[in-house]
């Protein structure tokens, strides 16, 4: 049986400031078109920062 390719991607997340990739989650490529920004924490910062998709996981 075929597999049905689904709507949702996975993708990482990157913090502004240091450039680290700490985070992945998913997206649905319909509802959300422009890439995603998110305010996340930052362990080496130890604050939250603006992290945003950088790249297709997978």
């Amino acid at each position: 049986m075929a597999k049905k390719k689904g709507n949702r991607i996975i993708i990482g997340l990157e913090c502004t400031e240091t450039g680290m990739r700490t985070y992945v989650t998913q997206k649905n490529r319909i509802n959300t078109t422009e890439k995603v920004q998110l305010m996340k924490y930052n362990p080496r910062l130890r604050k939250h920062t603006l992290h945003k998709e950088v790249q297709r996981l997978k």
